[in-house]
């Protein structure tokens, strides 16, 4: 009976991890047997007898192309908060309490300045990249060699250089560095990060705290991750640490698909979300920066935001999709193509909006002093609009803030919860908006919205407001437990805040 019980024990071990190695490699598992999943039609990727995925072509076809890289800061002495021990005693006291430390009967002692501090040269970091052209140009992040005094890039067969910037741009933390070697250097392919789809497996290699050429695989887990930056990210369970910035990313054809850039992580090591620039967006930046040393992108002057799904049926869209104007620049390229606070941008230049966050990377592509067409939702329809891209300055313009303003005789708008008054002509002229109405106090409906008083009420739905009047009238004719949309200006940005009348 137990030499039974010991067979049946180690049969459901057996089964458990063949399971657990099937679904790691994207296999299925019924009834004990292991049946495999056919793969795609582009994969190169061979499977080993045991029928989990070989990784070792792919390696071997692109591991010589990553770099490893190092970057020297030069400090001062003094700069990296040291002491003189042969000096002033009291600089001793002032390195433990801070620079303002006084001892007790002490003598003020004037601190020296000038360039006369010793300077040393230490490490400042340990980063990756790869390279992109057989004459030595290499992609890595921005925030790899920032600040850097000096750049060595270390081949995978261990040969040395020190590096040049050619150029970085911050804001999609690319970076492009270039190295002279009298022979061709080994390169990447270039994918395509459009056809990247949930599931699919990707490679890391990289030098994760210093350890060259390490490779990890995994899954891409999502795309087009939208984490408030610039770029729409690829996040994958790729183990990422640092020391992978800037490494590559690669597909089953061995074809970088992503710059390696963030990790999500509480500890500051590995948790299972990376995230990666697509090598779309990064190739965009790095001909720029071949060609100029510096990026240029294209601006339309206005400040956006999300449209609420409350506000969406309001204003009687489809969905939530596109992009609130929330402000408009004065004499920028949105203000002279006739676009006003409150209208939802929903396409430009042929591209959809679907998201907020798309319109900046959209618009920051296009070429300056480029005329394109913008579709802007209005009133209740679709209008098109023509629009000359700008630039981008390198210091934004002042923001208009509209400062509180003296209104007529307010009026209680009561199924709001609204009082409100006309607006003065001093400030309609400052704010540049034509009408509507202030709001003196608020209560009911209209704070639960998160209403302020000083707010100025634009519209209502679609109906431009001109006065205290003509707003009451439209306010007693919402409909009872339907939230109105309601455009708001509050200081130097307008948004629509849905807001449900009582009955």
């Amino acid at each position: 009976m137990k030499k039974i019980l010991h067979n049946k024990l180690k049969r459901s071990v057996l089964y458990t991890v063949i399971g657990l190695s099937a679904a790691y490699a994207g296999l299925s598992y019924v009834g004990g047997d292991v049946a495999q999943a056919q793969p795609a039609q582009n994969e190169t990727i061979s499977v080993s007898m045991a029928g989990l995925p070989d990784f070792t072509g792919i390696v071997a076809e692109t591991e010589n192309a990553v770099v490893n890289i190092r970057t020297m800061e030069t400090l001062s002495t003094r700069a990296r908060g040291g002491f003189d021990p042969n000096g002033d005693p009291s600089e001793l006291f002032r390195f433990f309490f801070g620079p303002d430390f006084m001892p007790p009967r002490a003598t003020p002692q004037p601190r020296q300045r000038g360039n006369n501090q010793p300077e040393r040269t230490v490490p400042r970091g340990v980063g990756s990249g790869f390279v992109i052209s057989d004459d030595g140009y290499i992609i890595t992040n921005n925030h790899v060699i920032s600040g850097a005094s000096k750049i060595l890039v270390t081949l995978n067969s261990g040969k040395e250089y020190t590096a040049k910037v050619i150029g970085s741009d911050q804001r999609t933390d690319i970076a492009l560095i270039k190295i002279e070697n009298d022979e061709k250097l080994p390169t990447l392919k270039i994918g395509d990060s459009n056809t990247l789809k949930k599931g699919q497996w990707v490679l890391a290699i990289g030098s994760p705290f210093g350890l060259d050429s390490t490779v990890t695989s995994g899954i891409i887990s999502a795309i087009n991750r939208d984490t408030g930056e610039y770029l729409p990210f690829i996040q994958t369970d790729v183990a990422v640490n640092p020391g992978n910035s800037g490494g590559p990313l690669i597909n089953l054809n061995g074809e970088v698909v992503g710059v390696n850039s963030q990790i999500v992580s509480q500890s500051g090591g590995f948790m299972g979300i990376s995230l990666s620039i697509p090598i779309d967006e990064a190739m965009q930046v790095v001909n720029q920066l071949k060609e100029t040393g510096k990026v240029t992108r294209g601006r339309i002057g206005v400040q956006i935001g999300a449209v609420a799904d409350e506000v969406a049926k309001a204003l009687g869209l489809e969905d939530d999709s596109g992009a609130l104007v929330s402000n408009v620049e004065q004499g920028g390229p949105a203000d002279k193509a006739g676009i006003m606070a409150g209208d939802v941008i929903i396409g430009f230049n042929g591209s959809e909006v679907k998201k907020w966050s798309d319109l900046p990377r959209i618009v920051g592509q296009t070429k300056p002093d480029t005329e394109s067409n913008i579709e802007v939702w209005r009133r209740g329809k679709k209008q098109t609009l023509k629009i000359t891209v700008g630039e981008v300055p390198s210091n934004p313009a002042d923001e208009v803030v509209a400062s509180q303003e003296e209104t007529e005789k307010p009026v209680k708008a009561d199924r709001l919860g609204l009082v409100v008054g006309n607006v003065s002509q001093e400030t309609m002229t400052r704010l540049r908006i034509k009408g509507g109405v202030q709001i003196t106090e608020v209560d009911g409906p209209g704070q639960a919205a998160g209403l302020r008083t000083d707010d100025i009420i634009l519209a209502v739905n679609n109906q431009d407001i001109n006065d205290v009047k003509q707003f009451e009238e439209i306010v007693g004719k919402l409909p009872k437990d339907k939230a109105a949309a309601l455009l708001i200006r509050r200081e130097n940005l307008t948004q629509w805040v849905p807001v449900t009348p009582s009955k």
